[in-house]
């Protein structure tokens, strides 16, 4: 094997025509990787992607090919995947008012170019999920929203709208499995690539706690700052912390890894109706 790509979180290898996607248990927020490792984080991500693979797979092709089929000391937090030519767009799909988009909307009324009614606040639900992209920046950068007009800029009228398609879909659905088991989604990115055929299909990770904002519903109120299941709670600490959110990043404490820990097990056990062993 090949090491073709070591990122933020995940390692990429090349194993003959296919890809080893492995998830380690570094965390990344604000695009900086963090140096305190959260335990099992890569097994519960790559769990709990294959478990959202599954059940949308009618929806939409993802890139797997085996959860199995990888060399032993990644077992758990690898896949074998598809070579792809990835979009160069992050797919980012709201339902929900928070973290970017709410700030976007305090300053301009819109998110992404998409205006929205007035009086919204923190965790305000929308009329209907958005599509609201952003760009794919350079390593050490960070993304940037952009509008639909500029994804089509990038990859054309027909593309875009497939890709604004397939992104809706898949929260749409995603929601709805979710809502059925208490968690509320309120925003999520996706990765997508072509394959050789050139139909658009899902990489990378999916409705995970790292690409996604999980809320309990028994606890929603919209107006306030959400109890959630993602990183959320790392990305709270490291703002109240002081740290100007530029490399390198400080240590985690303890307390704050092992509250992270129980919050995606949590979620994952939720999701799943799987135990976590």
């Amino acid at each position: 094997m090949e090491l073709l790509h070591s990122g933020k979180v995940r390692d990429v290898y090349a194993d003959g025509d296919d890809l080893i996607l492995v998830a380690s248990d570094r965390i990344s927020i604000y695009d900086v990787a963090l140096p305190t490792p959260i335990p099992d984080k890569g097994r519960l991500l790559t769990a709990l992607s294959l478990w959202w693979f599954e059940q949308l797979v009618d929806l939409v092709p993802n890139h797997v090919i085996s959860a199995t089929d990888v060399p032993a000391e990644f077992a758990g937090r690898a896949i074998r995947c598809q070579r792809l030519d990835m979009v160069p767009v992050e797919c980012v799909a709201r339902g929900y008012l928070t973290g970017g988009g709410l700030r976007e909307y305090e300053q301009t009324g819109a998110v992404s170019g998409i205006t929205l009614p007035r009086g919204l606040g923190e965790a305000s639900i929308l009329p209907e999920p958005i599509f609201t992209p952003s760009s794919k920046a350079p390593m050490g950068e960070h993304d940037e929203p952009i509008t639909y007009d500029d994804v089509v800029d990038k990859v054309g009228e027909a593309t875009a709208e497939r890709l604004r398609q397939i992104t809706l879909d898949v929260y749409r659905r995603g929601a709805e499995l979710a809502a059925d088991r208490g968690i509320l989604i309120a925003d999520t990115k996706l990765e997508l690539g072509w394959a050789p055929d050139g139909t658009l299909v899902l990489a990378d990770e999916l409705l995970t706690s790292d690409s996604s904002r999980f809320w309990p519903a028994e606890s929603y109120q919209p107006g306030r700052v959400q109890f959630s299941y993602d990183k959320q709670y790392v990305r709270d600490w490291a703002t109240g912390s002081g740290w100007n959110k530029q490399a390198p990043a400080p240590d985690v404490p303890d307390e704050v890894v092992e509250a992270t820990r129980a919050r995606y097990i949590e979620v994952y056990e939720k999701l799943t109706g799987n135990r976590w062993e």
